[in-house]
């Protein structure tokens, strides 16, 4: 089943269930849909990892952060036995 298939169906599945509001509702959704509409453009926005240099602010230099992270490390292998 194609995609196009998919959204008529569901389309024509809302419409079965939503034909029998009343006037004022049917208005009242379409407003809704169409308010969510144009708020949804707005908040698609793509996030490139240049946008995110140098977000990090630190004091410290990058080897210090580096011996932080590794004396940090804490192995605790437990081994089943067989």
């Amino acid at each position: 089943m194609k995609a196009a298939d998919i959204n008529t169906t569901l389309i024509d599945n809302y419409f079965s269930f939503l034909k029998n509001l009343s006037a004022d509702a049917k208005l009242e959704l379409i407003a809704r849909l169409s308010k969510s509409m144009k708020t949804s453009k707005k908040g698609k926005k793509e996030v490139s990892l240049n946008s995110l240099y140098g977000s990090w602010v630190s004091e410290k230099s990058a080897d210090e952060i580096i011996a932080e992270i590794k004396n940090s490390r804490n192995f605790n292998r437990k081994r089943e036995l067989l």
